[in-house]
């Protein structure tokens, strides 16, 4: 008798065998010597139950992630050109407010021109003054510019733009000559208004004219000199993409535009309003009687 007779034989009482056991692939293989091999598995596999509920919830995170993936490239569409407009009218609102704040009066005949006018059904309101926020850069300049704000539509789009006119040199014609350049695109709307510090006006200025009367119905405040304060409203096209027409009327849909405003103070106003009325009250004529009569 062997070792393995002495050690295992007299325990169990049955003929001893050589057994060799391992695992592969979470089955069980049993090999004994002088027989046949058996083949037994394990039951610690999957079912198919499980194999399927594993396989619904990993197609329902995969849908899930899908959609969320979507949705934030649908959402960077759509934030992507509304950043654009946003930055846009910020960068036109600083450079109108950057030449309003100094600005001085534009000719000898006009001070400070705003008018209201429409065009398409929009308020495309223009205005036109001088300022010294300018840097000369050829010879002959210095810092003052006659500068227009205005929209203008261009005919391929069809959309309307702010540009700005500037003309560094002292021209006959102060509303034209120039350069103009386009310092906002996709604009729907313009609306200037103009503080005297007491009331808020729709235009300032007048175009005067060789032979022109004045209008003694119109409000004298807001006729000449620079007005204290300027309120722009800039209304930009919240959406610049094609529109989507309306199934049951077949025209665009018209989004509700992103409106902008901003209050400037001109910086200058002050003093021209001084200067208006110091040489007002030395060309109107003395209506006060002189001492040197007797009084009866």
């Amino acid at each position: 008798m062997n070792l393995w007779d002495a050690q295992f034989g007299r325990r169990t009482g049955v003929a001893p065998v050589s057994t060799f056991q391992h695992r592969l692939s979470g089955s069980l293989f049993k090999f004994e010597t002088g027989a046949t091999p058996v083949l037994r598995y394990s039951r610690s596999a999957f079912t198919l139950i499980e194999v399927m509920i594993s396989s619904a919830l990993m197609a329902l995170i995969l849908v899930s992630a899908y959609l969320c993936l979507g949705a934030g490239f649908s959402a960077q569409k759509m934030v992507e050109p509304r950043a654009e407009i946003i930055q846009n009218a910020r960068v036109a609102l600083a450079l109108m407010s950057a030449d309003l704040r100094a600005a001085c009066p534009l000719s000898k005949t006009d001070d400070f021109l705003g008018m209201t006018r429409t065009v398409d059904d929009i308020e495309a309101d223009n205005l036109d003054f001088a300022t010294h926020n300018y840097t000369p850069r050829r010879a002959r300049e210095g810092d003052f510019c006659q500068e227009s704000f205005y929209l203008d539509k261009d005919l391929a789009t069809g959309q309307f733009s702010l540009w700005r006119r500037r003309n560094p040199t002292i021209a006959l014609e102060a509303l034209s000559g120039g350069s103009k350049e386009e310092i906002a695109k996709g604009v729907v709307g313009l609306k200037l208004e103009y503080f005297d510090g007491y009331d808020w006006y729709d235009s300032w200025g007048e175009v005067k004219t060789p032979g022109k009367q004045k209008n003694p119905s119109r409000e004298q405040t807001n006729l000449s000199g620079l007005p204290e304060a300027v309120r722009i409203t800039l209304l930009m096209d919240s959406n610049p993409r094609k529109k989507s027409p309306d199934t049951a009327t077949g025209e665009e849909k018209l989004e509700p535009p992103f409106v902008f405003q901003t209050i400037v103070r001109l910086n200058l106003a002050g003093s021209t309003q001084n200067n208006s009325s110091s040489s007002g009250d030395n060309s109107s004529p003395d209506a006060t009687p002189q001492n040197g009569g007797n009084n009866f």
